[in-house]
């Protein structure tokens, strides 16, 4: 569709949530409403697109595990182009954009081609996620902390920079996105840095959406408990003694 009268070609990235469209903030559903074009990901919640005008246009960019992907170099000359022809773009992203999400990745391509772009969190599945499924990451007299990490590689691979021992001294609730794949290997480090392998643990998976489910566990068996459950991704990790805690 032609630009609107007042977009002067610019992008809005905007945090989804962790599927459930109602997370989206309200300030998200403004920009969804005003945008020329709709630039989205396999993990937004894409009945929020029909809060857009008629006729905008949307622009798949997933990335599919082990199957179709858009490359972020592709999605940053997609937003750039639509863009400087004088178009709102909302980049749609699952979570938080700035969370595991390759936003300022994205906010840096506009910026070096001139375009202004605009910022709006959204929830984060690190967060909401355990929420969703009766778990929180802090508990009063219990832990004072937690620790977000990526599972995507495995603990000892050339591109991890994590820790695992450290993480298992840390003394903080352990949050693990994007490690259903690799949880066997990341709780083996846990468990040779030194954590209780009667540690707690649980995994939500599909947090917010009617096929939300919640495995609980502990360190030592919640790979096979995560297996046997049929738990696949998206789903999020949770290791501590929060994970043991009932409504």
């Amino acid at each position: 569709m032609p630009p609107s009268s007042e977009s002067v070609g610019r992008v809005t990235l905007v945090g989804a949530g962790p599927g459930d469209p109602g997370l989206i903030t309200v300030a998200g559903r403004a920009a969804i409403e005003s945008a020329d074009v709709v630039v989205a990901d396999r993990l937004a919640p894409w009945e929020a697109i029909a809060w857009a005008r008629p006729g905008v246009e949307v622009v798949d960019v997933s990335k599919i595990p082990f199957g179709r992907s858009t490359s972020q170099d592709e999605i940053n000359r997609v937003l750039v182009e639509h863009a400087r022809a004088g178009r709102h773009v909302v980049r749609l992203k699952g979570g938080d954009s700035f969370v595991f999400g390759r936003g300022f990745e994205e906010v840096q391509a506009c910026a070096a081609a001139g375009v202004p772009t605009t910022v709006v969190p959204g929830v984060t599945s690190s967060v909401a996620g355990p929420g969703l499924g009766g778990i929180p990451v802090t508990h009063r007299g219990l832990v004072q902390g937690f620790t977000v990490v990526s599972g995507h590689v495995p603990p000892g691979h050339p591109d991890s920079t994590l820790d695992y021992a450290a993480l298992a001294r840390s003394g903080t609730t352990l949050v693990v996105l994007m490690g259903v794949r690799t949880l066997p290997a990341i709780v083996e480090a846990l468990i040779e840095g030194g954590l209780d392998e009667a540690t707690p643990c649980a995994l939500v998976a599909d947090a917010s959406l009617p096929s939300q489910r919640v495995v609980r566990s502990t360190l030592r068996d919640a790979a096979a408990d995560a297996s046997a459950a049929g738990i696949g991704a998206p789903a999020v990790a949770v290791v501590g003694h929060v994970a043991a805690l009932e409504p």
